[in-house]
């Protein structure tokens, strides 16, 4: 574990006051602050453990701590340090096998082996020396992520994938209307666990692909419809494509270009529900006539006059 020293960095003594530390502190964030050192990496690192030094010596309790333990503190108070120090009285016991006694004229502190391997387990996570037949720390698998690309399609009326993983094969099915990067947890499907502990989870992103005639925005979806003119100003039908069907629109007269009729229940399912599904918007985009013949012209000659 590398040391760092914290009243160094701020240039002060282990007997600083809060005052200061307060004042070294603000005087060197001021010094090597990036944005009068712009470019300097060496300013920038300084500037770095400015910060770390200060947030730790500024809290009386982390403080206490720091002085204790050392940079490492947090280490050792996640271990179970105490605020006076290890509670080495949970290693001083006689659980059996052979003792070590320490001091002459103060009481002596009794140690099993064991009471010395829970230590340095509790530590760093494994037993230090030999193996004396106690059983290993029981540990959870890594969790893992991956991803697959659905069609709009595919999303709309559900899906299964196949994904390889760790050397097997997991099949999953997706439900009609899962969205865009939404994340399923198939749980144990992850790394294997270490001594008998739980597989991880396996956690996998959803990405839907961009469709060419819908948009799609949560539950409801948006497209265009080309209608002609006439429709568009006698009123009529106009077949819709939807992504459950093909179906007859009313187109009411004297529609104009740009219009926004809603289909109702013709959106995308809602994820997790039954026979709930949101909305189709469709924009009424008027289609002009072209290679007109004369009579047809004439005809809209005509017309502009009577308009007049």
């Amino acid at each position: 574990m590398n040391y760092k020293d914290y009243y160094k960095d701020l240039g002060v003594g282990k007997t600083a006051t809060s005052a200061e530390i307060k004042k070294a502190y603000r005087a060197l964030a001021n010094k090597y602050h990036p944005d009068k050192t712009k470019g300097d990496k060496i300013a920038e690192e300084k500037f770095k453990n400015i910060n770390e030094a200060n947030e730790v010596l500024s809290d009386p309790v982390k403080r206490k701590k720091y002085d204790q333990f050392g940079a490492d503190w947090k280490q050792y108070e996640a271990a179970g340090a105490q605020p006076g120090g290890f509670d080495w009285s949970k290693y001083a016991s006689g659980r059996g096998g052979q003792t070590r006694r320490t001091g002459t004229n103060e009481s002596d502190s009794t140690f099993t082996d064991e009471g010395v391997g829970d230590l340095f387990e509790m530590l760093f996570g494994q037993h230090s020396g030999q193996q004396r037949g106690r059983r290993s720390v029981v540990l959870k698998g890594e969790d893992l992520k991956a991803e697959t690309t659905l069609s709009l399609e595919e999303a709309y009326h559900g899906s299964t994938r196949f994904l390889k993983v760790n050397g097997q094969t997991i099949k999953f099915a997706m439900k009609p209307g899962i969205m865009d990067q939404q994340v399923l947890r198939l749980e144990g499907k992850g790394g294997r666990g270490l001594n008998g502990g739980p597989n991880g989870d396996l956690y996998i992103t959803i990405k839907v692909a961009s469709h060419p005639e819908f948009q799609r925005k949560g539950n409801d979806l948006y497209c265009d419809r080309p209608v002609d003119l006439y429709t568009a100003v006698l009123g009529g039908k106009a077949r819709i494509k939807t992504l459950k069907d093909t179906v007859n629109v009313d187109i009411p007269k004297e529609t104009p270009n740009g219009k926004m009729l809603r289909l109702l229940g013709l959106g995308m399912p809602v994820y997790g529900t039954k026979n709930e599904f949101g909305n189709l918007y469709v924009t009424i985009i008027i289609q002009l006539p072209d290679h007109l013949s004369e009579q047809e012209i004439e005809l809209f000659r005509k017309l502009s006059a009577l308009r007049k």
